[in-house]
């Protein structure tokens, strides 16, 4: 473990909280872009959140991390973690303030960092700023942490002009906004480069999922599922299940593959409602790797999740969105995506269209996407520089 106290004479320390598999994904472009800065210092502090899947995103984009807070208990409370992430986090700014501190996101790390940075005058930049519902209770509980951290923000990184626009609305200064695309886009044609021209890379992938997926796992066409949203916990995944299970007896010619959240709330369900049927495969939480790998040669895309309704679209997979609301709307807007809620109904109909229609599927899957070129970290951190030459 070390500290981020002792910068470089002349270079700003910039603090980077993680807590999740997603935030590490898409800060994992901004830390590669700090450290090769000669302006910056770069100190990666993970509060536990996503401990394993955390790790594996760490090994495959090469970064350190200086410290992890692991805050995590078991069947912890929400009010729990909030506790302990305040403890932690807090603690850390103490023995190491930092010049910078970043998050990203909508998770209870970036709501906790936020506030206890505010506490302490610290400077903080959000990846992902303004990204709205309207309903705060949907997504729960990430509507309200990004909108009770959004006051508290100094660099406000907004991947659209939706996401400007929004925070404009909230009365957040328009100097303090950078539209600078979604970073998860740099982090997927990073991951893609890397299957593409690492022969030992694409070896591992065929590897790792032919044993979960059987030899020539791509070679028969499949759907590519994933559902873990708190919101849609009981009733919610249920009429998840249920769709899939009529879809899989409908389309016996395709698989669903169906890597299953490990939270007790999500497989109990699954595996109870889909474990039976033969060309359903429930397998393991994947890494970012085989996930992208997934989502490359799949048909479609149903989720529930945030940052596969921006990534999909590089690959042109359409994507069913399995929510009553979005704080991405620019994709259903663009037509990459679609919303149908948690709903067995819903879900049937749009995917049944476009697994036998050939003009929808190819209208959702030609569609531009409209969250990012790539250069989302380039234009992030030298925001954060000209920030330090006011």
């Amino acid at each position: 473990m070390t500290r981020g106290g002792d910068s470089t004479k002349g270079r700003r320390n910039v603090l980077v909280f993680m807590g999740t598999r997603p935030e590490a994904i898409k800060l994992a472009p901004v830390v590669a872009a700090l450290r090769s800065s000669a302006d910056f210092d770069c100190t990666v502090v993970a509060t536990g959140q996503h401990k394993e899947m955390f790790q594996q995103v760490a090994d495959q984009f090469g970064f350190t991390v200086n410290a992890d807070l692991d805050v995590m208990r078991p069947n912890q409370t929400l009010a729990g973690l909030t506790a302990r992430l305040m403890e932690g986090i807090d603690g850390w700014l103490d023995s190491a303030p930092p010049d910078m501190a970043l998050v990203e996101g909508d998770t209870t790390t970036v709501l906790v960092a936020a506030l206890a940075c505010f506490y302490r005058r610290i400077p903080i930049g959000h990846v992902e700023a303004g990204l709205r519902t309207g309903n705060i209770w949907s997504p729960f509980p990430e509507e309200v942490n990004r909108r009770l951290a959004t006051p508290l923000v100094a660099l406000h990184f907004a991947p659209t002009e939706t996401a400007r626009r929004a925070l404009l609305a909230e009365r957040i200064p328009d100097e303090t906004i950078a539209v600078t695309g979604n970073t998860v886009i740099d982090a997927l044609l990073m991951e893609v480069s890397a299957q593409r021209s690492d022969e030992r890379v694409r070896a591992r992938v065929e590897d790792e999922l032919g044993k979960l997926l059987g030899t020539g796992w791509s070679s028969l066409p499949f759907v590519l599922i994933t559902g873990h949203r708190r919101e849609n916990f009981g009733e919610g995944i249920e009429q998840i299940c249920r769709a899939i299970g009529t879809l899989a007896r409908r389309f016996p010619d395709h698989r669903f593959i169906y890597p299953v959240h490990l939270n007790p709330n999500v497989h109990g369900h699954v595996n109870r409602l889909l474990g039976d049927l033969p060309n359903v495969r429930l397998i393991a939480p994947q890494g970012y790797r085989n996930f992208v790998a997934l989502m490359s040669r799949c048909r479609l895309v149903l989720t529930d999740s945030g940052g596969i309704q921006e990534e999909a679209p590089s690959l042109g997979k359409p994507v069913l969105v399995m929510r009553d609301t979005t704080e991405r709307p620019e994709g259903v807007e663009a037509g990459t995506a679609l919303l149908t809620g948690p709903h067995a109904r819903n879900i049937v109909e749009h995917a049944t269209r476009l697994l036998t229609d050939a003009k929808a599927y190819q209208a959702m899957a030609r569609a531009k996407n409209p969250y990012g070129d790539g250069h989302a970290a380039e234009r992030i951190v030298e925001r954060i520089r000209r920030y330090f030459v006011r």
